[in-house]
């Protein structure tokens, strides 16, 4: 047990929330925290991971945007992203508990090998589509809503490079 003591406990305490992917995580923040903060995730997963969490908890997750009518510029970043991701065994398991094993096995099999050109190119255009929030800027904001309206509290939002100024981009993406 820690004797740490904080000289001015700020009030009220401000909520904790609790880096999880997987069952075990989620309901160890529905006990022990106030939520859970997650990544990597499509609107259609939300209710997957709300489901382990409880009604009760905040659900935060990161959401990667990228505000752009170039959808293979989109796709081809949001390949390099995912491929850096989820070839990492924790994130692996996440997806595989998603559902995601079967369409990211090409990609860990070519990852294993060393092939990153191959690993990026085995990644289904569907699960690019699913994990990275793309197209026109009122189109993202759509999507993000979609995050909330299946169970998502609080959408964090990850700004993708496109070349346009990032603060503009993030202006246009505040709700309407």
């Amino acid at each position: 047990m820690s004797k740490f003591r904080l000289e001015r406990p700020p009030t009220p305490p401000p909520p904790i929330v609790l880096a999880a992917l997987r069952p075990g995580m989620l309901r160890l923040a529905a006990r022990e925290a106030d939520g859970a903060i997650t990544n990597w995730l499509a609107p259609s997963d939300v209710p997957t991971v709300r489901a382990e969490l409880g009604a009760e908890g905040e659900l935060v997750a990161r959401i990667f945007v990228c505000p752009t009518e170039d959808a293979e510029a989109a796709r081809g970043l949001g390949r390099m992203l995912i491929s850096s991701y989820l070839t990492v065994p924790v994130y692996a398991a996440f997806h595989d508990w998603l559902g995601r094993g079967d369409a990211l096995a090409p990609m860990h099999e070519a990852w294993a090998a060393g092939e990153r050109v191959a690993a990026n190119a085995a990644i289904p255009d569907s699960v690019v589509d699913d994990l990275i929030v793309h197209g026109p800027v009122e189109k993202c904001r759509e999507r993000v809503a979609a995050y909330v309206e299946s169970g998502l509290d609080t959408p964090v939002i990850s700004v993708l490079p496109t070349g346009a100024d990032p603060m503009q981009l993030v202006r246009s993406l505040a709700p309407a």
